[in-house]
């Protein structure tokens, strides 16, 4: 990412809300801006289609080999079987944890964008204006899930049902985002754990997600 665009990124990750009375201004075309926090889950909502179609192949094969691997197939529904306990735990929990991981560390460290992003001009990256390390995008992902796991545990200990529980887990995850429209800088939640900052780019410095791609490919290759 160029010197140029990361002093941008700098100027918009420092802008303070308008003041009440103040006129409206518009936004410079050539200027990243905080990205808004309804574009954020938008987004988040159209990447969840391809996730949740990943996991669902994720734990169609896992079940399968784990049917083979634990247990004796019967030959009709009455003989059917749940997988052990410790097999879901141990293999499948982690397994899904690591699609998610994957899903989002690929594309945020290859491009700054997932495909739901793409289609809204958001591109992830740190504070310097670099797109992600893996490290930086695996403690991203553990500060989105830490709303909604606190506010899961409080429905639990609230109610104890598994609707109470999901229910608690969606209310800590729309925390996250509507956490920006308290903070002076429009940042959320994950935003200030991982010191990490989700932006609207200009058409102009938009180069799209294959793009992207490419051009850190090119630019490892280089001596």
């Amino acid at each position: 990412m160029s010197k140029s665009l990361s002093k941008r990124i700098s100027k918009a990750t420092t802008k303070s809300k308008p003041q009440r009375n103040a006129p409206m201004q518009q936004t410079p075309d050539e200027e990243p801006t905080i990205a808004k926090p309804t574009t954020r889950v938008v987004a988040v909502l159209y990447d969840g289609m391809l996730i949740l179609a990943l996991l669902f192949l994720v734990g169609t094969i896992l079940t399968v080999i784990g049917t083979l691997l634990t247990m004796n197939t019967g030959t009709d529904s009455s003989q059917a079987q749940s997988l052990p306990t410790w097999y879901q735990n141990v293999i499948m929990t982690p397994s899904f944890v690591l699609t998610l991981v994957a899903f989002y560390g690929l594309f945020w460290r290859r491009g700054g964008q997932t495909l739901g992003m793409q289609t809204w001009r958001l591109k992830t990256v740190n504070n310097s204006g670099h797109l992600l390390t893996w490290g930086q995008s695996f403690k991203r992902i553990l500060a989105a899930c830490l709303m909604p796991l606190l506010f899961g545990i409080i429905g639990s200990l609230i109610g104890g049902s598994r609707a109470i529980l999901l229910t608690s887990a969606l209310l800590g995850w729309v925390f996250n985002y509507a956490f920006c429209l308290f903070n002076r800088r429009g940042l959320a939640v994950q935003d200030m754990l991982s010191n990490t900052i989700t932006l609207k780019m200009p058409k102009v410095a938009h180069e799209g997600l294959w793009r992207g791609f490419r051009n850190r490919k090119q630019s490892q290759n280089k001596p």
